[in-house]
């Protein structure tokens, strides 16, 4: 791939032309030059854009793509195309199929999926057997055929030895295990947060003490075993009270948050919209307070679009028995600039990925070409025009968002 970008202006602390408007020329895959007024003496393409920023390739921790055995949600290809437009050069994909990806075989054939893409496909494997929770899956084997992390998507692990044996066993191929944060015996059947308003709508509640007491749990757990443990979408201020503690005794945990529960309250489920139904359900404005000072201060390590399409089959349907999810790659970008910085928010979208054993490059000369293309000042609604997911149970619509992405340059490919 050879290519000359015009005018960029570099977003990348690590390179040494951070904040300044360069052009780049890529030859075979690799930055070649940067500087400014570069010639194009080879005629390769040339892309210049209005207010074009870069940056490093975006990293998604969480995403959900459906295929195998629910290509009607969504498929591997069409998933990894989503994530180009939205900027994303590298998704790690949970293990929510069917048959559950639970094993080597399962790993080839995701990463088979993916071949020759723009965006690279990280898988990562049900830490238990089909997500049972019950015997560990095949987590060596698993890792030795590419998955980057060990998760039972959105299913706690209600067993505590059972997280204690999977920690000392990852720990011995540094493997990273992730527990989802609530103790299910406490959120029971509740839809919602457990507040005033889960009250007056007359829908069950999921208190913060269920998030709080699985996360305290399993730092217990952490601290006895040296392992390595990843604590996805907290959602909660006790949360982060928590692993602000642990972090603080050096314990090998880092954590993430879904980008809709850094926006949105519970406020929003006065009408019994199902697309605001997610797990872990969004909280107060105190929760979300206490969340973006989490992720300015560096408690949480990333965010996530925590994206996970749904149809329409299972989401038009009464609140208690609708699928909890929404998407969130498209709208992941204009959605952290209404909260943040361009700095910050360009800071949270590469943040992660070498938690999930993916090399961090940076944008300078002799370094392969992993870049998102963005105009950051941009400002829109979001409506389903901007939705190419083949779901569309997206929290954002008709919401007021700034930013918008061009596209990637990544693993010798461009997606623009």
């Amino acid at each position: 791939m050879n290519l000359l970008i015009k005018s960029a202006f570099i977003i990348d602390t690590k390179s040494d032309f951070h904040n300044s408007s360069q052009d780049i020329l890529i030859e075979k895959g690799k930055i070649s030059k940067i500087g400014e007024q570069l010639e194009n003496p080879n005629n390769y393409k040339e892309i210049a854009l209005d207010n074009l920023h870069i940056s490093q390739g975006w990293f998604d921790s969480s995403v959900c793509f459906g295929e195998p055995g629910f290509e009607d949600r969504e498929t591997i290809v069409n998933g990894l195309k989503t994530a180009a437009k939205s900027g994303f050069t590298a998704v790690a994909m949970q293990a929510n199929t069917q048959p559950v990806i639970d094993s080597n075989s399962d790993i080839f054939f995701v990463n088979s999926k993916a071949q020759n893409n723009a965006v690279t496909l990280l898988p990562i494997g049900a830490l238990t057997k089909n997500s049972e929770s019950v015997d560990l899956a095949e987590l060596y084997d698993m890792r030795t055929a590419g998955a980057v992390a060990f998760s039972d998507y959105k299913l706690p692990i209600s067993n505590p030895n059972l997280l204690k044996i999977a920690l000392q066993y990852a720990s011995n191929f540094n493997g990273l295990v992730c527990s989802f944060p609530q103790e299910k015996r406490i959120s029971g059947q509740g839809v919602m947060n457990e507040n005033v308003m889960s009250t007056s709508l007359g829908l069950k509640g999921n208190p913060n003490l269920a998030e709080a007491l699985q996360i305290a749990r399993d730092l217990y757990i952490l601290e006895y075993t040296n392992g390595k443990l990843h604590i996805p979408t907290i959602s909660t201020a006790e949360s982060v009270d928590l692993i602000r503690q642990a972090k603080q005794k050096k314990l090998d945990v880092t954590c993430s948050v879904a980008i809709h529960n850094l926006l949105f309250t519970d406020n929003h489920l006065k009408e019994f919209d199902t697309v605001f139904k997610v797990n872990p359900p969004l909280r107060t404005q105190h929760d979300i307070d206490a969340l973006i000072e989490g992720v300015k201060d560096g408690t949480i390590d990333m965010v996530t679009s925590d994206h996970n399409p749904i149809t329409i089959e299972d989401k038009k349907v009464e609140f208690d028995h609708a699928a909890y999810g929404t998407i969130g790659l498209e709208s992941a970008f204009g959605a952290l600039q209404t909260v943040f910085t361009t700095k910050k928010t360009i800071a949270l979208l590469t943040g992660g990925k070498t938690r999930f054993s993916l090399e961090n490059t940076s944008i300078n000369e002799g370094e392969i070409a992993n870049f998102t293309l963005f105009n950051p000042d941009t400002k829109y609604t979001f409506g389903l025009e901007h939705i190419i997911s083949k779901s569309k149970n997206s929290m954002f619509l008709n919401t007021d968002l700034k930013g918008s992405v061009y596209g990637i340059v990544s693993n010798k490919k461009i997606s623009l």
